[in-house]
């Protein structure tokens, strides 16, 4: 007997990292919203557009979705997270989760998977993800959830600690999920750099905090970047979080040593450190909109990893 393919639509879709997780466990995608339109053009570069609705989810009638058994939604986290205003559901933002709520009561897929900032957790004292919980199981939905960083959960040398929720219609299909266990760290930020010499605007060489980055600077092991309370170092081999600020401040990018000089991190050495494989398309206009974009994204091997232990349980 020919086994059941999942289908899976995908809320807030950006890029496409959470359907690409769900694409390498052989789920078919059949739905996905972005209103972003530079986030739309990259994703039509790497799964065409036969399926991708480019708008505000606040427009789109349920009836005009198809049905399917996974549910994806990285809802916007600006609203959440400690880097942001922090306003949660006073931001119109934040607010979005409720039309994830709508689309999952209309269309009641078998399971559903959102991924926010690990701060929603803490949020108005853990307020605001109670809310987010209740709604869910008000919908008689099973929930479950985990908070997960890219350098314990995906071999990803990346600090990037992300919540990840995942709820089931069915109690038995809940009760047979488990979140993949931690692996071992591989490689280092440094393995995912290129070695060759780059462009000249990805230096740094002159730039007006130089003597400031060299007293700074003092581990060709680490990675840096400037923050709202000045220049900071990660821990050794590990990158920084990726930003979706980085498209706004180049100085929100991470920096390293390379054998030239202190550089950027290119665009492709983001999408790296977020783990798209090196066929994944990025534009080659508009650099600031692609840097966001990543930022915006998921660390694709994490929600991998969740995406089989999902598509295990639904077809069990």
């Amino acid at each position: 007997m020919e086994e059941k393919v999942l289908t899976v639509g995908s809320m807030f879709a950006g890029i496409g990292g959470i359907c690409l997780a769900f694409k390498q466990n052989g789920c078919k995608l059949i739905w996905a919203n972005e209103i972003d339109k530079y986030a739309c053009q990259t994703y039509r570069l790497n799964f065409g557009d036969s399926y991708l609705v480019e708008g505000d989810i606040q427009d789109i009638k349920g009836k005009d979705i198809p049905k399917m058994d996974i549910l994806t939604a990285g809802f916007p986290c600006q609203a959440f997270s400690s880097v942001g205003l922090k306003e949660g559901f006073a931001d119109p933002r934040g607010n979005l989760f409720f039309e994830t709520a709508r689309v999952i009561n209309e269309k009641k897929p078998r399971a559903v998977l959102l991924e926010n900032v690990a701060n929603l957790v803490k949020h108005d004292e853990g307020k605001t993800f109670q809310v987010i919980k209740d709604t869910l199981e008000s919908l008689k939905y099973h929930v479950t959830y985990k908070v997960m960083n890219a350098k314990e959960y995906g071999d990803i040398p990346q600090q990037r600690n992300r919540i990840y929720i995942v709820a089931f219609k069915y109690k038995k299909d809940y009760l047979r999920f488990c979140f993949p266990s931690p692996v071992e760290l591989t490689k280092t930020a440094f393995d995912l750099y290129d070695k060759k010499k780059q462009n000249p605007k990805y230096y740094m060489d002159g730039h007006r905090m130089w003597n400031r980055m060299m007293e700074y600077m003092d581990d060709r092991k680490r990675v840096y970047r400037f923050t709202d309370w000045g220049l900071s170092r990660g821990m050794e081999g590990i990158c920084p979080t990726l930003l979706a600020a980085m498209g706004s401040r180049f100085e929100r990018i991470p920096f390293f040593y390379d054998r030239y000089s202190v550089r950027l991190m290119t665009p492709r050495e983001c999408a790296r450190l977020q783990g798209f494989p090196e066929d994944f398309i990025l534009p080659t206009e508009n650099e600031k909109q692609v840097y966001k974009q990543i930022g915006n994204s998921v660390c694709v091997p994490v929600v991998s990893r969740i995406a089989k232990q999902i598509t295990k349980v639904l077809k069990a």
